[in-house]
């Protein structure tokens, strides 16, 4: 028994990793969530090297020391710096292991649904450079919904739409499989984008990105506020004269920028489900559209979405865990993963990586 006990500390349960450009959340069987950090890694500008990961680097993030840059080397959901992509990763992969252990058994990932073959590989590399056994990949948006509560035995169909920071995934499935998908590397980060550009440019004032996520996450709203007079102050740097300013922003002013950003995604999400067919279309409207990732979030999003479409708009439960407890339940049904996973070898492996320069 001792032995068969100190074995298993060597070999991770199965592993279940949602790569994100904004964070990267990694969740092990049995053991639930247990990692959820920053995709950002701080380099050493002068010897290249990366001197933090995760959060250590997020911390780091608009006050780093005079050698240091914070990065973020996924963008748009993809691998846009492939050797800083794996060694996060990696590191990321040791920290979620268990007992100092160097190996899993296997791993399933999810990428975008419009992901090129070359993006994929990527990804597939990076897992496996983690020493991981056996690398699945997943649609993000399938795997969000079988962890919203879709099941794979059920015929009717479901809408799931997964907000990202860079992405927007919108699936329809039935049988556990997808009927129809749109993805666009647009997402919730084009929020903290509009709001610094407004500040900078109407109120000259320079701020931080940690700021400006505080100012989505506490004070912005989809949804217009019944007071638009509530005001916060915001801090960060005056444009004209350089030093430490601080302005009064209202509900009323931010309310109008957000929502430029929101009905941009509620006309992608209007434009998927008019090319339903006929018995599609009807199961959605009996169901409405279940709402995933961390864009789900944002305050009145679900009752905005509501209006502009006609449907029912629900939140899942902890929806920027959505997508990983999906990839989670896959290891609790071998022959689903094989049907869902997307890992055409032949394909992948004459998709050569042009990031190893």
């Amino acid at each position: 028994m001792l032995r068969i006990s100190s074995l298993k500390k060597l070999v991770t349960d199965s592993m279940a990793i949602d790569l994100g450009t904004a964070s990267t959340i990694i969740a092990v069987k049995g053991r639930g969530v247990v990692l959820d950090e920053p995709s950002l890694v701080a380099i050493n500008e002068i010897s290249e090297e990366i001197v933090a990961f995760g959060q250590e680097a997020g911390d780091m993030a608009g006050r780093e020391g005079r050698d240091v840059v914070v990065r973020a080397p996924l963008i748009g959901g993809v691998v846009g710096d492939f050797e800083r992509t794996k060694k996060m990763l990696a590191h990321f992969v040791k920290k979620a292991r268990t007992g100092g252990s160097n190996l899993s058994l296997q791993a399933v990932m999810s990428m975008v649904s419009d992901v090129t073959q070359v993006e994929q590989r990527a990804l597939l590399n990076a897992a496996e450079e983690s020493h991981i056994g056996k690398v699945f990949m997943m649609e993000e948006a399938l795997a969000a919904a079988f962890g919203a509560g879709v099941l794979p035995t059920d015929k009717r169909a479901s809408a799931i739409i997964d907000i990202g920071s860079a992405t927007t995934n919108i699936a329809v499935v039935a049988k556990g499989n997808v009927i129809t998908s749109t993805s666009e590397r647009y997402g919730s980060s084009a929020i903290n984008e509009v709001l610094a550009t407004h500040l900078r440019r109407h109120r000259g004032l320079q701020v931080g990105e940690e700021t400006i996520e505080f100012l989505k996450t506490t004070f912005a709203s989809a949804y217009l506020p019944e007071d638009i007079t509530k005001t916060i102050e915001v801090r960060g740097r005056d444009v004209q004269t350089g030093s430490p300013a601080a302005v009064e922003i209202t509900t009323g002013e931010v309310y109008p920028i957000v929502e430029s950003i929101v009905r941009r995604i509620a006309e992608m999400i209007r434009e998927t489900l008019t090319e339903l067919r006929p018995e599609v279309a009807a199961d959605i409207y009996d169901r409405g559209v279940i709402l995933t990732g961390g864009g789900a979030l944002l305050e009145g999003i679900d009752k905005y979405l509501r209006n502009f479409i006609n449907l029912p708009v629900t939140v899942s439960d902890e929806p920027r865990y959505a997508t990983v407890h999906g990839l989670l339940k896959m290891f609790d049904d071998p022959k689903l993963l094989e049907r869902v996973s997307r890992n055409e070898v032949s394909v992948l492996q004459n998709a050569e990586i042009p990031f190893e320069a």
